[in-house]
């Protein structure tokens, strides 16, 4: 992990929960290597510490019906789909330059219960009535207070909401916290799901932080 990217985590530490984590499977080896050969900003990928945290949640969960809202290349979409047995997962896709990777990648790793929607988030997600297990939010970070209101309605009781990149490098943090559009909107977030008590919630700090909040 870069320490650029991430300054706020002391590196012995991460590298010490890097290497006791499960083994990453061959498949999400090539995945990883594929992303970082063939794609813009290749750190966006979930990477194998965070996925295998996707994977273990799943599994506990055994969910029938997962969101994922921002699909990147497909890595934690196949961690999602770990617990699925006769389930689905939805993912959102905004870049449509991405569909033929995502739908080769879902191909290769057998994936038969994913449906791929590419475009706007905000226009697709109101199109879903039924409700969900798990809700994964890791998407344009402006958007991630709109993401909130139009998801927490989706989620059913006891369902799990998820959100990445939620300390934002460490920002999120700071006494005077930048002013860009980005950090306002995900402290906005964060202030949201705090003051929601129809969640109990927690900040897990793996790599940039992942919101975990479920509905009561």
């Amino acid at each position: 992990m870069d320490r650029d990217i991430y300054p706020f985590l002391d590196e012995r530490i991460t590298q010490y929960c890097e290497r006791i984590c499960s083994e990453e499977s061959p498949d999400l080896i090539q995945l990883n290597r594929r992303t970082h050969l063939q794609c813009v900003k290749p750190r966006m990928i979930s990477g194998n510490w965070q996925g295998t945290f996707l994977k273990i949640l799943s599994l506990m969960l055994n969910p029938k019906r997962i969101l994922e809202v921002g699909s990147f290349t497909g890595y934690s979409t196949i961690c999602l789909s770990a617990g699925l047995t006769d389930g689905e997962i939805h993912t959102i896709e905004v870049d449509e330059e991405r569909e033929n990777f995502l739908k080769d990648v879902f191909a290769q790793n057998n994936l038969r219960n994913v449906h791929l929607h590419i475009g706007d988030a905000l226009n697709i997600i109101p199109r879903f009535s039924e409700p969900f297990d798990i809700i994964f939010i890791d998407a344009d970070k402006v958007s991630y207070p709109i993401y909130y209101e139009l998801c927490k309605g989706m989620l059913r009781q006891g369902g799990i909401l998820l959100a990445d990149n939620i300390l934002w490098y460490g920002k999120v943090a700071l006494s005077s916290p930048p002013n860009d559009k980005q950090t306002s909107a995900i402290r906005r977030f964060n202030d949201l799901i705090c003051a929601d008590n129809d969640f109990d919630k927690v900040i897990i700090p793996i790599r940039d932080g992942i919101m975990l909040a479920r509905r009561k």
